[in-house]
C-alpha cells in the first residue's frame, strides 16, 4: 500500500469513527432505549457503514472496537470518580467540536452506569495500541510514559520518546 493510500485509509477511518458515534448517538437517544443495548446500537452503526459502503466489514469492526473501548473509558471514568470529561480528556473542552462533545458525552453519560458492572473487562479493553483509532483525549505510552494528545478522532502512533506500541489513558491523580 502507497502512503497516500495509507494516508487515505487512516483519514476514512477517522471519519467512520465520528459517524459510527453519530449513529450510536441517534440510537441511544431513542426512547425505550435502554443502556444495555448499546452494543446492539454499536453493531447497528458498524451495519450500517457497511451497508452503505463507507467501510469494508473488517474497517466498520475496527472502528466499532475502537470507539466501544473510547466509550467505555470515559463512561467508567465519570461512573468511578465523578468527574467531567474535562479531566478524562485532560485538555480544555473548548478544544474539541462542539458537536462530538456533545454526542460522546451523552452516549458516556447513559452508559457509565452499567459499565460500572464490567470493570474487570473494561480494564483489559483499556488499552489503546499503535494504529488503532482514538477518540479525543491524552493517551500515556506504557514504556516511557510520554503523552498523546488528540483533539479529535486519530490514528495511534508508535511512541515518540520509545518507539512503544502501547497506551493507557492517563488517570485523573497522574
Amino acid at each position: 500500500m502507497s502512503p497516500e493510500e495509507k494516508s487515505r485509509t487512516r483519514d476514512r477511518l477517522e471519519a467512520a469513527y465520528e459517524k459510527m458515534l453519530e449513529r450510536v448517538h441517534a440510537l441511544v437517544g431513542q426512547p425505550g432505549n435502554r443502556v444495555s443495548a448499546l452494543r446492539g446500537d454499536l453493531e447497528q452503526a458498524r451495519e450500517k457503514a457497511v451497508e452503505l459502503g463507507e467501510l469494508t466489514r473488517e474497517e466498520a469492526e475496527k472502528v466499532a472496537t475502537y470507539l466501544e473501548r473510547d466509550l467505555h473509558d470515559a463512561a467508567v471514568f465519570i461512573a468511578e470518580t465523578g468527574q467531567e470529561l474535562q479531566q478524562w480528556w485532560r485538555f480544555d473542552l473548548q478544544q474539541v467540536e462542539e458537536r462530538l462533545l456533545d454526542m460522546f458525552i451523552s452516549v458516556a453519560d447513559q452508559t457509565s452506569v452499567q459499565l460500572r458492572a464490567m470493570q474487570e473487562e473494561l480494564r483489559r479493553a483499556g488499552l489503546y495500541y499503535a494504529g488503532e483509532v482514538t477518540g479525543p483525549g491524552t493517551l500515556v505510552c506504557n514504556d516511557c510514559g510520554r503523552e498523546l494528545h488528540f483533539r479529535k478522532p486519530g490514528r495511534i502512533t508508535p511512541c515518540s520518546g520509545c518507539h512503544g506500541n502501547e497506551f493507557r489513558r492517563l488517570p485523573i491523580d497522574e
